[in-house]
């Protein structure tokens, strides 16, 4: 009998006797982190920049949404304050985003290229189209010049706006940050639903209460919303939505939703206070935006935490491959 033949008959008895359920004799390999270390890079992001990129790129798209509705409804204060507000987020966005990439070079270099599945790729021409369409739209809101090109810059900053707010959501989302990956079904609900709630807040802030039922309106979809899609992404994230609730993240997502539904409440209840209506307004208002910004920085904040423990890279993927394993055993039995 050749070595060969030893060999391959070893190989078919280690087989038979897999295949019998027994044990083998060397443990299965176990896999943590090489001294406790982070299993990917955690983001090197600014968090103001980038959380801050985050809140006030949805403010301007979702502002340019609600300004069209007040613009086509004839609420011209309202119109042209949120025109200006959109206006002077999405520079304050983009001022964010290239001060974190480190020189404007940087950012204009992504414009060479159109690549649709990059999301980085995708929201550089997004900001690129939707800046001028917004800036033009509150230029002839306050001059009260070319109404008829304001009137279709209106309507394009309205149409590219919820683009603009939902798109940062997908770019963290396309990362392997587990706190972000694994919640990619629900964060641009959650994202769009925030957006809108601070574009809420701020028609609330500006506008004069005649004008303002639409935003009360929006005010509490959106917080309900927002507490909604939170919660789906919180049960799918399993043992990972611990980043939510617990450290700096948890202290700024748990005053995001005090601010936002009692922000939303105010709003609702604005209507009946008389006299008192605008002062409770703006601080509806001022509650609503805060609670997006502490959404945002909740959330960045959470993705940083996830990628730094190893825990919450291994432990999702161990359970994952455990739980296809388990079910090609079920298929097995059942076949």
């Amino acid at each position: 009998m050749t070595n060969s033949d030893i060999s391959g008959s070893g190989i078919r008895s280690g087989r038979r006797r897999k295949r019998r359920g027994e044990e083998l004799m060397v443990p299965r390999a176990e896999f943590d982190s090489y001294y406790g270390r982070p299993v990917i890079k955690p983001p090197s992001w600014s968090a103001r920049d980038i959380a801050g990129y985050f809140f006030l790129g949805g403010l301007a798209g979702a502002g340019s949404a609600v300004a069209a509705g007040a613009h086509a409804t004839g609420r011209t204060t309202t119109a042209t304050a949120m025109k200006i507000s959109s206006l002077a987020a999405i520079s304050l966005s983009a001022a964010a985003l290239v001060n974190d990439l480190g020189r404007p070079s940087r950012f204009v270099n992504m414009l060479r290229v159109f690549k649709p599945t990059s999301p980085m790729s995708v929201g550089s021409w997004l900001l690129s189209l939707y800046g001028p369409c917004a800036g033009a739209a509150a230029v002839c809101a306050v001059t009260g010049r070319l109404p008829r090109t304001g009137a279709a810059a209106t309507a394009a900053a309205a149409v590219s706006g919820p683009a603009v707010a939902a798109y940062t959501a997908v770019l963290a989302a396309n990362t392997a940050v587990p706190a972000w990956h694994g919640a990619h079904r629900e964060l641009p609900y959650v994202f769009c639903a925030s957006a809108t709630a601070a574009a809420a807040g701020m028609a609330l802030a500006v506008a004069p209460p005649r004008e303002s039922a639409p935003a009360r309106f929006a005010a509490v979809l959106a917080a309900a919303a927002e507490v909604s899609a939170m919660t789906a992404a919180e049960r799918r994230l399993g043992v990972v939505a611990e980043t939510y609730r617990t450290g700096r993240a948890g202290n700024l997502l748990r005053a995001a939703r005090v601010l936002t539904v009692a922000g939303a409440a105010a709003a609702a209840g604005s209507v009946l206070l008389g006299r008192h209506a605008r002062r409770t307004a703006v601080g509806s208002g001022v509650m609503l935006l805060a609670g997006s910004a502490c959404t945002r920085f909740g959330i960045f904040a959470a993705g940083v935490a996830s990628a730094k423990d190893p825990a919450y890279t291994v432990g999702p993927q161990r359970a994952a491959k455990a739980a296809e394993e388990r079910a090609a055993r079920e298929q097995r039995h059942t076949a």
